[in-house]
């Protein structure tokens, strides 16, 4: 036979459990997370800013685990609140904590539906869908219409570029190049110098490329890498510039020496030395001098058909002074010239009196000195 205390456990105790599971639930429920945009649409590379309240509707304080579950891997997140990374949070009876929850889709995704779940632990849980509206890329291409160019080695290589942003974002690029030591590249959007470019998505953009090579640059081919580049896409592309060779030719004397004498109205012949002293052979080598007035200057010959790089031609230039030049230094320019290029020689004339005017002059001199002691013994006893 059961006793008091037996009965009163049997009566009250399944009462008790009722109670208890009672107010477990209702703990369990008293927190609700909620937001005013469950399911959007959005587009490839879009950062969305959710605004997630956590409310206690319970009768005491609640606190909660709050995480992120389902969320695709390429994705990246951040969840705070009051302005902390906080893991767990506490909500008064009645009130409600407001939760920051930034995601940052890629450019890289297809088109679909993606949903994952907020969770406050053991308390409530809130699904979110995000819909992609299209396949998203990260894809930049940079192309060239014309990628090799050749010319010598003073030549400016200039190559039309297009910098396409097939991105679902705007894009500032950075312009750079790898280009060998010596070598300048300048980057020219909208035909003005810059070291960057910004770039709506799906549209693009034409740079002006002007590759300049080093002085005095060997023949050959040259690879100059160009990039764009930002924070989520990227684009290389090799412009080749075929160098055919330098440009250069010297004009002198075979023995270096620029000066010469001459007696006026009379000639001299110059010996010349046109040397190239480039990597490039030369063709149509033209000689021509800048004389003083009345002088005359004739080569032979006066355009030489080729020059072998690195090798010398000898010519010879007659000149003939002005037959009524006065003695001194006179200066006469010697050009050798291509369509290329051209080196230039000054030389210095000296100009003597013909040695007749010597002879005629010291006669007059005696003439004159003659008649003055004749007309002294003449009359110098009067």
């Amino acid at each position: 036979m059961l006793n008091r205390k037996q009965i009163l456990t049997r009566i009250f105790l399944p009462f008790l459990l009722v109670m208890l599971s009672g107010s477990l639930t209702v703990t369990a429920q008293s927190l609700r997370l909620y937001t005013p945009y469950p399911e959007i649409t959005v587009p490839p590379g879009e950062t969305i800013d959710y605004s997630i309240d956590l409310i206690n509707n319970g009768a005491s304080i609640a606190t909660a685990e709050v995480t992120v579950d389902g969320i695709p891997e390429t994705w990246s997140y951040t969840l705070r609140s009051g302005g902390w990374s906080a893991r767990r949070i506490s909500v008064l009876p009645g009130e409600k904590k407001t939760l920051n929850l930034k995601v940052e889709l890629p450019y890289d995704i297809d088109k679909g539906s993606y949903t994952f779940r907020v969770l406050a632990r053991n308390h409530a849980v809130l699904p979110i869908t995000i819909e992609v509206s299209e396949k998203g890329t990260v894809k930049t291409e940079f192309t060239a219409d014309q990628g090799n160019m050749q010319g010598h080695a003073t030549s400016n290589f200039n190559y039309k570029t297009k910098l396409e942003n097939q991105t679902g974002e705007k894009q500032l690029y950075a312009l750079t190049s790898h280009a060998p030591r010596g070598w300048t590249v300048v980057f020219k959007p909208n035909y003005q110098q810059a070291s960057s470019v910004e770039i709506e998505p799906g549209q693009s953009k034409d740079i002006s490329v002007e590759i300049k090579p080093p002085y005095n640059v060997k023949a050959g081919k040259y690879t100059i890498p160009v990039m764009a580049t930002t924070g989520s896409s990227s684009a290389r592309l090799e412009l080749e510039a075929d160098i055919s060779g330098s440009y250069g030719v010297e004009l002198t004397t075979p023995d270096g020496r620029l000066s010469e004498k001459i007696t006026a109205g009379r000639r001299r012949n110059l010996e010349l030395m046109v040397r190239n002293s480039g990597s490039t052979d030369l063709n149509s080598v033209r000689m021509t001098a800048v004389k003083p007035r009345g002088w005359e200057v004739t080569f032979t010959p006066d355009t030489i058909p080729f020059i072998a790089a690195g090798e010398s031609t000898q010519i010879r230039a007659e000149v003939k002074a002005y037959g009524k030049a006065i003695p001194g230094d006179y200066v006469i320019n010697l050009t050798a010239q291509t369509p290329e290029i051209n080196a230039d020689a000054s030389f210095r004339m000296s100009v003597r009196t013909p040695l007749l005017w010597g002879w005629l002059g010291i006669l007059i001199i005696l003439s004159a000195i003659g008649t003055v002691y004749w007309l002294f013994r003449k009359y110098g006893r009067r």
